[in-house]
């Protein structure tokens, strides 16, 4: 199953909990819910946005923060970065949000293996107590866009031989930034993918749009018909897959991007 939507609320939509519905009437089934400035959302309003949700039929996520370090310089914002990534999987668990993704900390002048060392050492902490809270949820280690930002593929396997609770999070567009355009083919698409598998079986979760980049990684995120990097090398192999697959939307246009994708993908 392939599951498309915006990372919002759609334009010209009130909010989260309105939002299901008009993305069912749509012909979408996905929709990562933000708490990137912060999450403060009330537990009745969770309730009612997962009731919604499995009214509707939509698949939910939840992106943490971007005010998250877990390898800052200050032990204060360490623990405040785990209290976050907390405050949000209670509430994916209220809605019946699968998964929390997070921007897990910068190298702060370290090397990646230190760095590693330290995210780590937070990501299992907050595995730890999401398990004896007894949460429903996992934590979604994103791929990161920008040279100074933790998170390739290599340090994130390496976070995952640690706890089971970790799931890595595929952002196309932060690859092809990171790596110079490096998605051009749909032979590159392919062999990230199965990179990807090498280090998981099983669902798919990942964010798609276009994307600005300089040599220090990405810039802006740009509409599907930028084709930078392009959906359409990409859809065949989603395709081919036999695992459940979630492509989040993180362009200016969310939901219309999300349609245009299933264009693309002919669904």
């Amino acid at each position: 199953m392939i599951y498309l939507g915006p990372g919002g609320t759609p334009h010209g939509v009130s909010g989260t909990k309105d939002s299901m519905k008009y993305l069912a009437e749509e012909g979408l089934n996905a929709m990562e819910v933000q708490f990137v400035r912060g999450a403060r959302m009330k537990e009745s309003t969770a309730k009612e946005i997962g009731e919604e949700a499995e009214k509707y039929d939509i698949l939910l996520s939840i992106h943490a923060p971007y005010y998250i370090n877990l390898n800052s310089e200050k032990d204060e914002t360490i623990e405040k970065s785990k209290e976050r990534i907390m405050k949000s999987a209670r509430l994916a668990d209220t809605m019946s949000a699968w998964i929390i993704t997070v921007h897990a900390g910068y190298y702060s002048g370290m090397s990646s293996k230190e760095a590693t060392k330290i995210i780590g050492d937070g990501v299992v902490e907050c595995s730890e107590k999401i398990k004896e809270e007894n949460l429903n949820v996992k934590i979604g280690l994103e791929q990161m866009g920008k040279e100074k930002s933790w998170g390739t593929l290599d340090e994130i396997e390496k976070v995952m031989e640690r706890t089971d609770m970790a799931f890595p999070v595929l952002d196309f567009a932060h690859y092809h930034a990171r790596f110079n355009g490096a998605l051009k083919t749909e032979d590159d698409f392919r062999d990230l993918i199965k990179r990807y598998e090498s280090i998981h079986e099983g669902p798919l979760h990942s964010h798609f749009s276009s994307i600005e980049y300089t040599d220090k990684g990405e810039k802006e995120h740009l509409n599907v018909e930028e084709y930078e990097p392009d959906f359409r090398e990409l859809a065949p192999i989603l395709k081919e897959k036999d695992y459940d697959i979630t492509v989040i939307c993180e362009t200016p246009e969310l939901d219309r991007d999300s349609l245009r994708m299933k264009e693309i993908l002919d669904l």
